[in-house]
Order: C-alpha cells, then structure tokens, then sequence
C-alpha cells in the first residue's frame, strides 16, 4: 500500500470530516490529490450545495480536512495520483444536528386541533415532536395548566385540551432528531400567530392567618382535579419569589430536597391525600420522605403552588393553583 489512512484517526461531525494519512513510499505520493464531494446529487426538500474540497497531499504524513460541509448528509472523500489511480476512497455521511424550526403551526377551526407541517429529516432523521402547551383560564387567574408531549414523527396534528372558550393557550413546537431538540414554534390562541405572545396574567390567591411569630399561614386548598378520587396525590411547593417566569417554571420544576443550612428558594413542603376542601397550616415544621414543612421566615414574600402531576407514556401534565403573600 502506497498510502494509509491511519486507523481511529477518521472524526466525522456534522459540518466536518477529517483524516490523517501516512505515505509510505515518498517519491511516488508527490502529486497527491484529496477531494471532498457529494456522494449523489442532492434533491429538494434536502438540497445541498457542492463543495470544493480539493487539496495537494504534500510530505511523507499530514491531515485532510474537507471544508464546512451540510449535517446528515453523503460525502466522498477520495485520495487519487494522476491521472486516475485511487489510493484511498471513503464514502461517508455526517453526524445529525438539530432540526430547523417548523414553519407552520396552525389551529383547524372545524376540529380544535393544531396542525403543523412535517419537517424534512435533512438535518438528521425527525424521531417525533415535542410539544408544551401552557392553558390559563380568564376566570381564575391563579389556575396554570402545563402539558408536555412527545409526538412519534408521524404526527401533524394534535388535539388542544377542552376548556372554556375564554381559556387562553400558548404553544410551542419543537422537531427532535437523535442530536436534540430544534428551535420552537409558536402560536398562542389569543393572536392565533406565530408572533411572541403578550404575558398571560397571573393573580394568585391569598391566604389566611399568616403568623410571622411563629413563621405559619393557613391556606385554604381544594382538589384540583374535577374527580378528586382519580388523581389524589397533590403538592405544596414552596418559593421565595413571586414573578410570572417563576410560577411557570415552578410549576414544571423539580423541587430541590430540603436543606436546613441553607434553605433551598423552592421545596416541597408537603405530599396531600387531598379529595375535599381543606385547611392546611404551612410552616407548621412537619417533615416526611421527600417534603419538610418548614417554618416561614419573617419578613420574605412567598408563592406557594398547589400542584397535581398526572404522567403518561407520551406526555406530562402539570396543573398548578398559586397563593401569594408576605410574612
């Protein structure tokens, strides 16, 4: 063998491919050529532009880098002596990236579904979407509705939750390939566009009896779930701060183990069995697996969400009622 590519040496990426060569009679590697080229023509919705990878191989070793080239997409990298003597040839596609934004995201008013068109597996092979949709209802401004789904690829479409008409939704969509998760679309029902929706309002309830002597308050729970006997297991998670961003992603988080040292800004403060109205004391100091009721420090402001978690094989649904108040 005139040339020899040295093994565990070839790195591929999704813009690169790269390989390091040993020539092992000197005099005869002199006019060397290395190319980078399409493996095929490439054809819509997929199109790749030619590259001009082309390189004079000089010395007895060295590295051959082709050029920027397009993520999962056909390469032939050739090593030849003129006029056509191929000592090396290697057909290759590079890694899978990202997926690019879907461009379509739409509600059908006849059937209540948002639609979206199929994206094309040009940068990797779409393995399915993933969806978050956010609900707020106009008669309870403290009520926040979370769902996150993951869609198999075959899916453009997907039914919004039944709410009343005065509900406002914001959705985003994301295509995902084995690289991750691309850049998401939006609609949001109120504008029904794909412009940056306006904040939804949030206006959490108050609670009763706040004590700052002995760091409790009394808040007044009821079941979220309209057949509390299905989804019992409720939530109170406790943080230190109160903004629009904060209830949102409270109500996905996960909360951190509670830390006496240094109190963490969110915990769970309690795990209820919770079927009727109730009247529960945060602060009272109680703690089990997972939750510490702690005592509430004087002079900070709090939110506090009541949080039901329902999971499924495909999706996620975090409902979440907030309170608010100063100690």
């Amino acid at each position: 063998e005139v040339l020899q590519v040295v093994p565990g040496t070839l790195e591929i990426s999704s813009t690169s491919i790269k390989l390091n060569w040993t020539c092992r009679l000197p005099d005869a590697c002199q006019r060397m050529r290395a190319t980078c080229r399409l493996a095929e023509p490439s054809s819509p919705p997929c199109e790749a532009e030619e590259v001009k990878g082309e390189e004079m191989l000089h010395g007895q070793d060295g590295t051959f880098t082709c050029p920027p080239l397009q993520p999962f997409t056909d390469y032939s990298v050739t090593i030849s002596l003129p006029p056509s003597t191929i000592l090396f040839t290697w057909l290759v596609r590079t890694e899978e990236t990202v997926p690019d934004k879907p461009e379509e995201l739409w509600l059908d008013p006849s059937t209540g579904s948002l639609r979206w068109k199929a994206l094309p597996s040009c940068k990797g092979e779409i393995i399915g979407y993933q969806l978050n949709i956010t609900m707020r209802s106009a008669q309870d401004g403290s009520f926040l509705e979370m769902e996150r789904l993951r869609l198999n690829s075959s899916v453009t479409e997907y039914p919004l939750p039944e709410h009343s008409p005065s509900s406002s939704y914001v959705v985003t969509m994301q295509g995902l390939t084995a690289a991750g998760a691309g850049a998401a679309s939006l609609w949001e029902s109120q504008t029904n566009s794909l412009d940056t929706p306006r904040p939804l309002d949030i206006s959490c309830r108050s609670v009763r009896d706040i004590s700052p002597s002995q760091g409790t308050a009394v808040l007044p729970l009821r079941p979220i779930a309209p057949h509390p006997e299905v989804a019992r297991e409720h939530q109170l998670i406790v943080a230190a701060m109160h903004n629009g961003t904060a209830v949102e992603g409270t109500c996905l988080g996960e909360p951190q183990p509670f830390n006496a040292s240094q109190q963490p800004s969110t915990y769970v403060a309690a795990v209820l069995d919770l079927t009727a109205p109730m009247d529960f004391v945060l602060g009272s100091g109680t703690h089990g697996q997972g939750y510490h009721n702690a005592a509430l420090r004087p002079g900070s402001d709090y939110m506090v969400l009541l949080r039901l978690v329902r999971r499924s094989q495909q999706a996620e649904k975090f409902t979440c009622v907030c309170y608010s108040f100063s100690v």
